[in-house]
């Protein structure tokens, strides 16, 4: 095999049949780019927006702040755990050359109860983070431009703290040890394979807070190469464009993003849970940075580019979610009314969050009227595009 292709044959058109629409409307109609996570690109469209209102991150109301990271940790963690529970763990726990109609999530609930009903309930966990802050489970709003539309009540709060209707915030801190354990003592029997499959060399990118921890929701851009080498140095969200290229190609409809300093061919990078924990130097909860010390101790401290270390790396942000939910819920003024600023309107703004797969950027430009003119966005599959090549490649090669 010479070469294998990951094709992408939808076209999704969403930057052009935004345009003409207020840039009020974007955090509403952007969540439909994604069934997946549709929070993750809200949130980033309302922080896009936040600058077109006027509104720079540091500047949002604390509360409004904390709640819509309460959402987001709420989006992270279900995601998280459906895709290890639901999509990998068929595969992981009844081996890649299993039947498919063996390797899906019904029969992982028949021989791994426990473990299928911690994953349901993980997940339904997060959901119901979700629809307490943005009303429903998907496709609701929080965010609006300066603010958050609505108050968390003290009732609403409770409910995740308590355990009365569904497990507590502490059997899900609970739960995600259990389950970063299971990945541990499952790379201990399966070691081989999991450091060897579709491992190729590339660069990881992903957002740092300034003390270099690992942010979801507000950092700055940094970006390592195969070796570990500093590729992109905490850049300001505002400033991605100086920095990132898209490339085409004739067989796909799906850009092939790049470090403008590297080139095309050598400047794409991972994104999502492997990247992320690449480029950070720690973890903000202590249970997560401990799991964290020991996910790069067994690379030695070098760059990790094993394709199937992403799981692994996947359950120690669960845990850290976990962790920051727990923090957010017990802080008493996250049930204060935040105070939304007037409107000082601007021509631009630029959304940079991580979305469960990566990095994901929202765009805009708007006239003077209000209405978007253009619209960029480069979602965490659109980073991953050549990185799914590569793997594509591998496989083909060597299995």
């Amino acid at each position: 095999v010479q070469r294998a292709r990951f094709h992408v044959v939808e076209f999704r058109g969403f930057e052009r049949f935004i345009q003409g629409h207020p840039y009020w409307e974007a955090p509403l109609l952007v969540q439909r780019l994604c069934g997946i996570c549709p929070v993750s690109h809200h949130l980033a469209a309302a922080k896009a927006v936040d600058q077109v209102y006027g509104v720079d991150p540091e500047d949002l109301d604390p509360t409004a702040t904390k709640l819509r990271r309460l959402l987001h940790f709420g989006q992270v963690f279900q995601s998280h755990a459906l895709h290890f529970f639901y999509l990998a763990s068929p595969d992981l726990l009844f081996g890649i050359d299993a039947p498919v109609e063996k390797r899906r999530v019904v029969p992982v609930a028949v021989e791994y109860p426990e473990l299928a009903k911690m994953g349901i309930q993980m997940r339904q966990f997060g959901q119901e983070i979700i629809k307490a802050l943005a009303g429903k489970r998907v496709h609701g709003i929080t965010a609006i431009p300066g603010g958050v539309h609505k108050t968390f009540e003290s009732r609403e709060r409770d409910r995740f703290l308590s355990g009365e209707d569904l497990p507590s915030i502490d059997t899900m801190i609970e739960w995600s040890q259990g389950v970063v354990q299971f990945i541990k003592d499952y790379h201990d029997k399966h070691y081989r394979w999991l450091d060897s499959f579709a491992s190729y060399p590339s660069g990881h990118l992903g957002l740092v807070s300034d003390k270099g921890e690992l942010e979801l929701y507000n950092g700055r851009l940094r970006a390592i190469d195969a070796n570990g080498k500093r590729t992109l140095d905490d850049v300001h969200n505002v400033d991605y464009l100086k920095y990132f290229g898209e490339g085409i190609e004739k067989w796909s409809y799906m850009k092939f993003p790049f470090l403008r300093n590297l080139g095309r061919e050598e400047g794409w990078n991972r994104v999502g849970p492997l990247g992320r924990l690449n480029v950070c130097d720690s973890i903000p909860t202590p249970l997560a940075q401990a799991e964290l010390e020991e996910f790069k101790a067994y690379t030695y401290g070098r760059t990790n580019n094993h394709t199937m270390h992403s799981h692994w790396a996947r359950l120690i942000e669960v845990l850290h979610c976990a962790e920051a939910m727990k923090e957010l819920l017990e802080d008493e003024t996250i049930l204060r009314k935040p105070e939304r600023p007037k409107v000082n309107r601007r021509p631009e703004g630029i959304g940079i969050i991580e979305a469960p797969r990566g990095t994901l950027i929202h765009h805009y430009q708007v006239d003077e009227k209000g209405s978007i003119t253009k619209c960029n966005l480069i979602v965490s599959t659109t980073h991953n595009n050549e990185p799914m090549n590569q793997a594509v490649r591998w496989v083909a090669q060597n299995v």
